[in-house]
């Protein structure tokens, strides 16, 4: 997997050659720092959308919680960022897997999605390749981070929901 990483890793980081490419990477990395970005977005959801008020909340509280999770399993793994390229933006931390930004961006994707905000799907998955353009994570961390993202937003999908009230 390892070989595989590397490879994916250097021709999507090769894409950050471009400087509109490398833009929109780093702007990105920018936004969903801590989740801010889809933290955010489900306040606004709150805010809007009064008659499900609850569950945007409860949707933004899901997507706190895989962030927080992906940071948490970050600990325990402490898997090196990615030495062999030059990355585009600086990191908090120095461990790469699980990726937050793609657990929290996925969060918002399926817990926003279940309440009718299909539009987050694509910026999520722009959200998750940033990472890779901007050289900062292995695609296996994307990819677990993506995985602990959906199975957060989806086992709190009841809870979310409120099980029909609101």
């Amino acid at each position: 997997m390892d070989d595989m990483d590397h490879r994916i890793l250097s021709a999507l980081r090769a894409r950050g050659a471009d400087p509109r490419v490398a833009s929109a990477a780093r702007g990105l990395s920018l936004a969903g720092e801590h989740g801010a970005l889809w933290l955010a977005a489900g306040l606004v959801g709150a805010a809007v959308d009064g008659a499900r008020r609850g569950s945007w909340l409860r949707g933004t509280a899901l997507v706190a919680g895989a962030h927080l999770a992906g940071s948490g399993v970050k600990r325990l793994v402490r898997r090196e960022r990615p030495g062999h390229i030059e990355p585009l933006v600086r990191t908090i931390g120095r461990y790469s897997f699980p990726s937050s930004h793609a657990a929290s961006a996925t969060a918002a994707a399926v817990a926003f999605g279940a309440l009718g905000g299909y539009g987050f799907a694509p910026p999520a998955a722009a959200m998750c390749l940033s990472r890779l353009v901007a050289g900062v994570h292995h695609p296996s961390d994307v990819a677990a981070g993506a995985a602990l993202g959906a199975l957060t937003a989806r086992l709190g999908a009841r809870w979310m929901t409120g099980g029909g009230r609101d």
